[in-house]
């Protein structure tokens, strides 16, 4: 602990120019006394600092010394700025973390250039969760990333569509997508190929004091763009004949990119409707987004789904007072 607070008191002079030691002492909750100790042990170890006495006094460092990090390029230090990590870093219990590094990366950069990287830092912002909508609840999430980072066996009671079930699990890596983080873990009965299970359905877990070795080739960000896109392929069983107008059409785009990207097929009719065949999951999900669309939309085929629509309607009239 003594030394990282060291490093980091040496990043601060070299980044700010200076500081007073209540001003150190607050940073690292820790006395004025501690901090007189910590400076005293890093001009034992050679580094140039001195007390600057006055008004606005302090530590500083000799001008013209700078330690740096050796390999990284200004072009690289200031990259990092545009990583979007802070906001998910903290999530997973790390924030502190991410901030000690930001300050060492500017600790990298020479005088002229710090100032550029902290802009950056300052005009660029990453939202990852979409319009009206919240972020996942995710209150294991500092737990599994410790257990991801140590290679920690993980025991879960996990809420999926079938009911909650226990999994033990072998935890590979964490992913944040459009707001909801998820886990790609190999499930402990032996089975190779990672399963996918999002963190906010976990409601109970317990670390193991057990480890797995962890795959040597296993690249997390190629098998998510796999699984990902077997997920979207696989999402559609089938697909829905419809009869729309134009700004059925229009409303029918807005609901999924899926159905978006069928949009150009759609088949003009005499009277000036539109016939497009859809893809869809499957009855019931394909009937809650379809009654969207009101009566911009008639569902043709299949037979089930159109009986399914139909007797929606009808329990709406009941429920309103319709004939």
């Amino acid at each position: 602990m003594r030394a990282s607070r060291l490093l980091s008191i040496l990043m601060i002079l070299q980044t700010r120019g200076g500081a007073t030691a209540r001003t150190l002492a607050e940073a690292f909750e820790v006395s004025e006394r501690t901090i007189h100790r910590d400076i005293d042990q890093l001009s034992a170890a050679g580094v140039p600092v001195y007390a600057d006495r006055g008004r606005n006094g302090g530590f500083r460092l000799l001008d013209g010394y700078r330690t740096r990090l050796t390999g990284l390029t200004e072009a690289e230090a200031e990259a990092l700025f545009l990583a979007g990590l802070p906001g998910p870093a903290a999530d997973m219990g790390l924030g502190d973390v991410v901030a000690d590094v930001q300050l060492k990366l500017l600790a990298a950069l020479p005088p002229d250039r710090q100032a550029a990287a902290e802009r950056i830092g300052a005009r660029f912002h990453i939202d990852p969760v979409g319009w009206f909508q919240a972020p996942d609840e995710a209150a294991r999430l500092p737990e599994i990333a410790r257990a991801v980072l140590t290679c920690r066996r993980l025991r879960v009671d996990y809420d999926s569509w079938r009911g909650r079930r226990t999994r033990d699990l072998e935890p590979l890596g964490l992913i944040l997508k459009s707001g909801r983080w998820y886990l790609a873990a190999r499930p402990g009965d032996g089975t190779v190929e990672p399963r996918i299970y999002r963190v906010g359905a976990v409601a109970s877990l317990t670390v193991s004091d057990q480890t797995f070795e962890r795959p040597g080739d296993f690249d997390l960000a190629a098998w998510w763009r796999g699984a990902a896109a077997r997920f979207e392929r696989d999402r559609f069983v089938t697909t829905a004949r419809v009869r729309l107008t134009a700004e059925g059409l229009r409303r029918l785009k807005a609901l999924d990119p899926a159905y978006a990207r069928h949009a150009a097929t759609a088949a003009s009719e005499s009277d000036g409707r539109l016939t497009l065949d859809v893809p869809i999951e499957g009855t019931e999900q394909a009937a809650l987004d379809l009654l969207r669309l009101g009566a911009e939309a008639e569902v043709l085929a299949p037979p089930e789904l159109r009986a399914a629509m139909a007797e929606t309607v009808r329990a709406l009239g009941r429920v309103y007072g319709g004939a």
